[in-house]
């Protein structure tokens, strides 16, 4: 029989086509993304396949010595965090969400933006216009996932400003169900006689009353199934001598968190918080840590390593999506092994 004329295959035939394109189509994805993985600083690449070893998967101590000015890039760190730029692939958890995140140009902010636009929400970042050069990437990637980007710099210390970064959110997202309020200040000072009023007041400021004023103008927005996560810290539970403010304050937001759950569940709003431990980002280059800290920061955990933003990300998408409907009043730690209850 000649193969010349076209035959229709069999409706088998036509499955075991399928499989083996669907089958293959992960393959090239992956070896497509492993190469721009390659080419990425700081990045451990795309989803392996197998078992990862959690001590060797990013860099270790020591790092080079550095400090940037308050409040720092992430694009002039040494080595670059990873926020997921390549490493993150989404499965459309969020798909029609709309979120504001502050402080979400870097660190856990950026990497939540970046999980949550690839997990098809719309996302608003608030950061210092000092940073505008690492907000603009975000934006960028938030785009390129397909998703609605909007751009709010300013000072969270202004209550005013505040407000304004809700009204201008819910503009721009065409409404609101996700609140992160993540910036944070952190200047470390060895005594507490080396911290000022101005500067206790800024920190007060920027992690205690900006998430006050924030969700507080948010809430009459917020429908039923809305999320609301603070990112609170491992110092909340093992506070440094030399971080006397920034502790108060983040164990101030992890019991905001717990007053608010309970609060707002009658009313169908879930409120968590996540509490890192050693991350590389920019507040720790900037003044958040020492020099010498700098040079071996996340020795100390079992694991030998600072975490990566990426490392994160998961755990503010697990809270924002609809199955964690049950979970609320929760913290969610990743520390390395080291400073959680």
């Amino acid at each position: 029989m000649s193969d010349d004329s076209p035959r229709t295959p069999s409706r088998r035939t036509a499955l075991n086509l399928l499989g083996a394109s669907l089958a293959a189509a992960p393959m090239v994805l992956s070896s497509n993304a492993a190469a721009q993985a390659q080419s990425q600083p700081g990045s451990s690449g795309v989803r392996r396949q197998g078992l990862e070893d959690p001590r060797s998967k990013y860099p270790k101590p020591p790092f080079a010595q550095q400090q940037q000015p308050w409040p720092g890039l992430a694009g002039h760190m040494d080595p670059r965090p990873d926020h997921g730029e390549i490493s993150y692939v989404g499965s459309g958890r969020l798909a029609g969400r709309k979120a504001l995140i502050t402080g979400g140009d870097s660190g856990m902010g950026r990497a939540a933006a970046i999980a949550y636009a690839r997990e098809g929400a719309d996302v608003a970042i608030n950061y210092l216009p000092a940073e505008e050069s690492d907000a603009r990437e975000v934006i960028a990637l938030i785009r390129e996932a397909g998703r609605k980007a909007v751009a709010i710099p300013g000072d969270l210390r202004d209550e005013a400003f505040c407000r304004r970064l809700v009204e201008e959110a819910l503009s721009g997202l065409g409404g609101l169900d996700i609140v992160v309020c993540n910036a944070g200040r952190q200047q470390a000072r060895g005594s507490i006689l080396d911290l000022s009023t101005e500067d206790f007041d800024a920190t007060m400021k920027t992690n205690i009353y900006a998430p006050f004023w924030i969700i507080k103008a948010a809430l009459p927005h917020l429908p039923p199934g809305s999320a609301i996560i603070g990112t609170t810290s491992e110092q909340a539970y093992d506070p440094s001598p030399d971080l006397y403010d920034y502790a108060q304050t983040k164990a101030a937001t992890m019991n905001y968190v717990k007053s608010l759950a309970k609060q707002l569940g009658p009313k169908g709003i879930r409120v968590n918080g996540v509490a890192p431990g050693p991350v590389w980002t920019p507040l720790q280059i900037s003044g958040g840590a020492t020099e010498g800290k700098v040079v071996t920061f996340g020795a100390t955990t079992p694991l030998g390593r600072p975490g990566q933003p990426v490392e994160l990300a998961g755990i503010y998408v697990s809270l924002a999506e609809n199955s964690g409907s049950f979970t609320t009043g929760n913290i969610h730690g990743a520390a390395g092994g080291q400073g959680n209850p």
